[in-house]
């Protein structure tokens, strides 16, 4: 019986734990859950107008991402069933024809679908995808809509809420009423001349019955007017759920390129940006005035918040007053040209305030019209594209931790309309580890972005747009250039994180503009500072006020511009040929001249980094200064240079680093003074740089990278040691650990070391005990001093080292000791020669 009493009690107590285990489990799981997860599709898979056949391919759209389908509340079907010129179109008539998009390429040029030279691009005629698509009508897609719904359900078990598109371009459809009967609607020229549909257009007068409007379109007819009354009988007909604008419709004119209607490359009109700011406020007031209830999502720019606002007037704080409004997501151009930084820019300065805490990572896996898919072609199923935005989160002004809560692939189809298993199937595992390994914590580097400032100094002063385009692309170049930025708070929120607990940033570094004389945001990084923290501060110092140009120990001189001979104490990325020490800096891209010197040279605090000097007059381009009654803290500045000019083409061009040093490279550089060093060996200059995001999840940092050459070797150094990536190997360089990476990695590391050179290997070991959840074994020590960064929750009498042991764990247990709390959570071993193993 007491046999049978215990084997009871132990079955009992492997239960209980069980028990426990699963909770654990699905508590993160829903934790971590999506609200909604988008699969966007065109047409084009419903080959045949067939109610059985559209059945059965609606219920395999489902089915091919039920895996991740299981992880969201409501899934969304968003179909590009056109240009969104079926709504304009629209007459309230069940067999009305439908235009749909059943092209590859550009069915609105002058070359007839399916003609002209062969030479032509796609871009310059389009051909239709199958010989004999099917013809729909209204009715049809009213079934189609109502189709996806029912299928959708029986697949998943969730609500299923289907969306439609609105593109202001010449994509996708044929259109009549853009191209033929409404040109006077046109405006932006972002694939060719007067080729987008202006959002604050006005229509000439139509005789023709629309839905909205049976006698026809009134002459002076707002377009958003119209647009909002033709949605609200096209979307309440069809079943649709929501409208999603597409291409930065609504966010001004020009949504891909880096002028606009206030900047034109070569100056800035300030006089028309109140205009232009009404005029865009105007479509959103005369769309709701139609279409109240209708949840909008939009696609946004290419840009970010203070670029779109000083080059087109586009004022996304009046946009955001929208509370029905989805934020524009991360843009797709990354797998484009590689611009991660434009990408990354973007997403965080449009994250950094919100309309609530909604906000929408996009993927792009398919293309339904151009011919590629990028997950097979453009990345080469690389998944660089999803780990570095999916390491970005924002600091609300609670100071939690937001992710996003929505998920959309672009697309779900490719041009040929077939649906290729292999994409969700390698796509999938991806997105749930950069889920799974979401950030819970501030980065090591916060940016503090001026969401209001940049808002009111756009009004308020007349010279200032320059400061607040600059700004952006500046850190869109250091981060192209290796600085590892992916945390995002606002200034407003910052504020009033600090002022309900000071020590919310304790381990990270700030970034963050020069703020206004004697402004509350101000006040609130000169208490930071001085009360242990870390800043560094970027950009013209025009308007400081006295107490803050005291904290830097900066003054303003005559601003200067042009070409400068750049002299840094950084020895910079090792190289066999080394930067050029020429830099220009352009007072247009710069936000201004140079005008920034060290006020007090003799100042024993302050140490400057790097000089600009030109014709015999130099000014300090960086420098860094600490006190001894600041607790710990320290502030460096870097006035930056942009480091690319507009040449015609739609983004900013980066100089040639051939030929003239990048700027921005400063901004990775100084980190060196907070004690963090993202070093780079390579063979020259003209290589491009990796990207790099480094985040906080569940006490872990999460590395991720992409590295458009992969001969590039990455060197790491952080306050608390040489990082070790988990299942790698590295040869310590000077202290630092180096890896040589592939185009796109993401890996863990909870174990940083002190020791100055050997190969070291970090791996992970099978628990094979009872109660212990992670086990970690670390090869090739030297005396060194180890800091382990357990999970959250594991405490001291969790913990568990063993020096030179095996399983099963009996012997070679060590003594070890919480570190020190300025470098987070974490137990630290000293001494250690041979193998560490770890463990709770």
């Amino acid at each position: 019986m007491r046999g049978i009493k215990q084997v009871m009690i132990l079955f009992v107590l492997c239960m209980s734990l069980n028990r426990v285990h699963a909770q654990y489990e699905l508590a993160t799981l829903k934790g971590r859950n999506f609200n909604n997860i988008t699969l966007e599709v065109s047409l084009k898979p419903f080959k045949k107008n067939d109610k059985a056949y559209i059945r059965e391919v609606a219920k395999e759209m489902f089915v091919q991402w039920h895996s991740l389908l299981r992880h969201t509340d409501t899934v969304s079907v968003m179909l590009w069933t056109g240009d969104g010129s079926e709504i304009l179109d629209y007459k309230g008539v069940p067999n009305q024809p439908l235009e749909w998009a059943q092209y590859m390429g550009n069915p609105n040029t002058k070359h007839a679908v399916n003609s002209g030279p062969k030479e032509l691009s796609i871009h310059e005629r389009a051909y239709l995808y199958l010989p004999e698509p099917p013809k729909f009508t209204y009715d049809d897609l009213k079934f189609i809509v109502q189709t996806l719904k029912e299928e959708g359900k029986k697949v998943t078990g969730k609500p299923i809420l289907i969306g439609e598109t609105f593109d202001p371009g010449p994509e996708f459809a044929k259109s009549d009423f853009k191209y033929k009967k409404h040109p006077e609607i046109l405006g932006g020229s972002a694939m060719g001349h007067n080729t987008m549909v202006s959002c604050y257009s006005v229509l000439n007068a139509d005789s023709e019955a629309y839905a909205g409007f049976p006698k026809g379109i009134p002459a002076n007819t707002p377009f958003g007017t119209f647009l909002g009354r033709q949605s609200k009988h096209f979307l309440a007909d069809m079943g649709f759920n929501f409208l999603w604008l597409s291409n930065g419709f609504g966010y001004g004119v020009e949504g891909w390129s880096s002028t606009g209607a206030i900047f034109n490359g070569k100056g800035f009109d300030q006089a028309k940006l109140n205009a232009t700011k009404d005029k865009i406020a105007g479509f959103w007031k005369y769309f709701r005035a139609e279409c109240p209830d209708i949840q909008i999502q939009t696609r946004g720019t290419n840009l970010s918040t203070g670029a779109d606002l000083a080059r087109d007037g586009v004022d996304l704080k009046s946009i955001y007053k929208d509370k029905n409004l989805l934020p524009p997501p991360n843009s797709p151009w990354a797998a484009l040209d590689g611009d991660f930084g434009l990408e990354m820019v973007g997403y965080m300065s449009r994250m950094a305030e919100l309309p609530d805490e909604r906000y929408l990572f996009r993927y792009y896996t398919h293309d339904p019209w151009w011919l590629n898919s990028p997950w097979l072609d453009r990345y080469g199923r690389e998944p660089h594209d999803i780990y570095l935005p999916m390491a970005v989160s924002r600091i609300n002004k609670k100071g939690e931790v937001r992710l996003p809560t929505h998920l959309n692939f672009l697309s779900i189809d490719d041009s040929y309309g077939n649906m290729p298993t292999q994409v969700p199937d390698e796509v999938t595992p991806h997105i749930l580890k950069g889920r799974y390994d979401s950030p819970t914590a501030p980065g090591p580097l916060v940016w503090v972005y001026p969401f209001d400032e940049y808002h009111e100094w756009a009004y308020k002063y007349k010279d200032r747009l320059p400061e607040i385009y600059y700004g952006d692309w500046l850190i869109r170049q250091a981060i192209n250039n290796g600085m590892p930025l992916n945390t995002v708070v606002s200034t407003g929120s910052f504020q009033n994180v600090i002022k309900n607990n000071p020590a919310s940033f304790k381990e990270s570094v700030l970034v963050t503009i020069v703020p206004d004389a004697d402004s509350e945001l101000e006040k609130a990084l000169i208490s930071f500072v001085q009360n242990g923290g870390k800043l560094l501060v970027y950009g013209p110092a025009g308007h400081a006020g006295k107490a803050f140009l005291d904290m830097l120990n900066l003054q303003n001189t005559a601003a200067l511009e042009g070409e400068f001979n750049m002299k840094s104490t950084y020895p910079g990325d090792k190289m066999s040929v080394a930067y050029p020490a020429k830099i220009v800096h352009s007072a247009l891209f710069s936000g201004g001249g140079i005008a920034t010197n060290v006020k007090d040279q003799k100042d024993a605090g302050t140490r400057i980094l790097a000089q600009m000097t030109q014709a015999g007059q130099s000014r300090d381009a960086a420098w860094v200064r600490q006190k001894p009654d600041w607790k710990g803290g320290k502030v460096a500045y870097v006035r930056g240079t942009n480091s690319s000019k507009f040449t015609g083409g739609k983004l900013l061009t980066p100089d040639d680093p051939s030929k003239l040093f990048t700027g921005p490279l400063l901004m990775r550089y100084i980190l060196q003074e907070f004690g963090m060093n993202f070093a780079i060996e390579k063979e020259d200059p003209s290589i491009k740089n990796p990207v790099l995001t480094v985040s906080r999840s569940n006490n872990a940092f999460i590395f991720s990278g992409y590295n458009p050459n992969s001969t590039i070797r990455n060197t790491f150094k952080l306050p608390q040691g040489a990082p070790l990536l988990l299942g790698l190997e590295t040869k310590l360089d000077k202290g630092h650990s180096a890896y040589t990476l592939p185009t796109s990695w993401n890996r863990e590391s909870r174990i940083f070391i002190e020791q100055n050179d050997g190969i070291v290997s970090y791996k992970e070991l099978h628990s094979g005990e009872l109660g212990i959840a992670k086990r970690y074994r670390v090869s090739g020590l030297k005396n060194a001093t180890v800091r382990i960064y357990a999970d959250d929750k594991v405490t001291a009498k969790d913990f568990h080292a063993y020096l030179n042991a095996n399983y099963p764990w009996k012997e070679g247990k060590i003594t070890f000791k919480e570190g020190d709390p300025k470098l987070g959570k974490h137990f630290v071993v000293e001494n250690i020669t041979g193998s560490l193993v770890v463990s709770w």
